[in-house]
């Protein structure tokens, strides 16, 4: 007499394929998310390396002229305004006569003054790259006391965010 085994074919279930995915799901929808907040970070560690290259260059520029300047040549760029931070922040340079002309106070959305006393440099996101999602830090500046000031306004005016931001 001939013994009949029951075997099973080879493969997976429906429903584990589907437990499969729904796994997969999971893991994507926490991942992308942590992963953008990270670039995002990085990128703004980028901008504020060049915003305190920007500051050491203008002290530099004033010990050997005794005044701060906005002329992108004179500090070792071929331009200011122009992309920084791999393109995805705009860099701006402010100069002024008052000692008020702060990082905190003075909001620097571009060139005002070829020379002065005091400057602010700022670094707001390209209106069209991926960094203007980042919401918490819009605004970075630094100004010639060694401030250092971001809020979440690419005005410069919003909610202060150094304590987040310049972390």
């Amino acid at each position: 007499m001939q013994r009949r085994t029951n075997t099973r074919a080879a493969g997976f279930t429906l429903i584990e394929l589907m437990i499969v995915v729904l796994v997969a799901a999971i893991l994507v929808a926490i991942a992308v998310p942590t992963y953008q907040s990270q670039i995002r970070h990085s990128r703004r560690t980028d901008a504020k390396t060049a915003l305190l290259d920007m500051a050491v260059r203008q002290e530099k520029y004033l010990t050997l002229a005794n005044t701060y300047t906005t002329t992108a040549s004179n500090l070792g760029y071929s331009a200011l305004g122009v992309p920084i931070g791999g393109g995805y922040y705009n860099m701006y340079v402010c100069v002024g006569t008052a000692t008020t002309t702060t990082a905190t106070t003075t909001p620097c959305l571009g060139v005002t003054g070829t020379t002065g006393t005091s400057f602010v440099v700022s670094a707001i996101p390209v209106t069209t790259g991926s960094q203007a999602k980042d919401t918490d830090c819009q605004y970075f500046a630094v100004d010639n006391t060694g401030t250092q000031y971001s809020s979440n306004s690419n005005a410069g005016t919003g909610t202060v965010t150094t304590q987040t931001c310049w972390q």
